[in-house]
């Protein structure tokens, strides 16, 4: 374990999140050098690099999923229109796994032996199911997962700020906008997973610098009611409540607290937040009182990638919404793209050779409005974050109120690492 560093950054970092793309395939080993002086691996043909995607098509985070899946099809076509990768065509195997653990590791069992890396594993239990076969493996990963526990595994790429960098960076906002002063307290609602436990983390963390007092309410994913958890942060008479939960009780809580006169602030993990809440009774509230910490810019945001991104999605896929995950996964495959090409210029598009490649990339620009370096596995790609509020009409439904920055706070946080 150790602090961060400063980094050189720029622009607006990402977060990705992730979860990842397209293309439903069949699966073909390819595990044959291919032609001199090329190293390749499972995955690698003369004309194809194929790629894996376990990710929640038909549970709960099925929308989300969806996006993700489509804008990674959409830069493996891009890809694909201007030449490819490395003389190859790319093609994404993608299974459902329902959320469902054992569903996960027979798709996984499946795939594994057909694919070169795998730039989306959507889901907590399913990633810590499978760490030590992405480790024997070799496999590059891209989860769908922001906790800092990840780090320290080089096949391990989390997309972005981590859960608990966000929180750290959400009671900074509360700080710099006079919303809490020195000696509040304030509420923290959490998943009671790896999820809820790394932001409450960096929530602690933060208001330990701030003078403040987390009190914490722990729920469980099923549970959609919020109106007790409401009522106890209200006893406990907090100033802001910060949220590290899903949408439906995001929705749940504002609706209560609204709806019983509370106008508190309430600042939202990336997860607890999804466009289609605009679509139900709680969109005022939402519009009034929350506010989402995200490692990634707005979709409606004037950034030129993301205008050409939004319209790119709109013409391929028209009759679906955008959100978050359009982002999230297309820049995955930005990112996986580019270590393939240092792959390939390097000679070896091994799994091993793939891995190596990309953690050569230093500071990375998409074309997203996110600056990620990749370079040190025992730290998250950014540790930047924008803010940003719901709007009815709005692309992704989310409009930026702040652009991406770190709180000073971060810099003398101490990660957790796993490797």
């Amino acid at each position: 374990m150790r602090p961060l560093a400063p980094r050189r950054t720029t622009a607006l970092l990402a977060g990705l999140g992730l979860l990842l793309t397209a293309a439903c395939s069949t699966a073909g080993e390819g595990t044959d050098r291919t032609e001199p002086g090329l190293t390749s691996g499972p995955g690698i043909t003369e004309t194809t690099i194929s790629l894996g995607a376990l990710t929640d098509l038909t549970g709960p985070y099925a929308a989300l999923s969806t996006s993700v899946v489509n804008a990674q099809q959409l830069a493996v076509d891009q890809i694909n229109a201007d030449g490819g990768i490395c003389g190859r065509t790319l093609e994404i195997i993608v299974r459902d796994h329902g959320y469902d653990v054992q569903q996960a590791l027979g798709a996984y069992t499946e795939i594994a032996p057909s694919v070169a890396a795998m730039p989306q594993l959507l889901g907590s239990p399913m990633l810590a199911a499978l760490l030590d076969d992405l480790a024997a493996d070799e496999m590059l990963t891209f989860p769908q997962s922001w906790d800092s526990t990840l780090l320290g595994r080089p096949e391990i790429q989390i997309p972005g700020n981590t859960y608990d960098v966000d929180m750290i960076n959400a009671v900074d906002y509360l700080s710099r906008n006079s919303l809490v002063a020195d000696g509040d307290v304030i509420g923290h609602v959490v998943f009671e997973n790896e999820y809820g436990a790394n932001a409450l983390r960096g929530s602690t963390f933060a208001a330990e610098r701030a003078g403040l007092r987390v009190v914490e309410q722990r729920i469980m994913p099923t549970d959609q009611d919020m109106s007790a958890q409401v009522a106890a942060l209200r006893d406990a008479d907090v100033t802001a409540v910060l949220f590290s939960a899903g949408p439906a009780q995001t929705a749940s809580f504002v609706g209560v607290a609204s709806a019983g006169g509370w106008d508190v602030p309430v600042i939202g993990s990336t997860p607890a937040y999804a466009s289609q809440l605009l679509e139900t009774a709680a969109a005022p509230a939402l519009e009034e009182m929350f506010v989402m910490v995200s490692g990634a810019p707005a979709a409606s945001s004037d950034l030129p990638g993301v205008r050409a991104l939004v319209e790119s999605y709109q013409t391929a896929y028209p009759d679906e919404s955008i959100d978050g995950g359009v982002l999230s996964g297309h820049g995955v495959i930005e990112f996986l793209a580019e270590a393939l090409r240092i792959a390939c210029d390097q000679g070896d598009l091994s799994r091993a050779g793939i891995v190596a490649a990309h953690r050569t990339q230093g500071l990375v620009e998409g074309d997203l409005g996110m600056a990620m370096d990749f370079s040190d596995p025992d730290l998250p790609p950014s540790v930047d974050s924008y803010l940003l509020r719901p709007q009815v009409g709005a692309d992704g439904g989310l409009v930026e109120i702040e652009t991406a920055s770190r709180a000073p706070a971060v810099a003398d946080y101490t990660f957790p690492t796993s490797g």
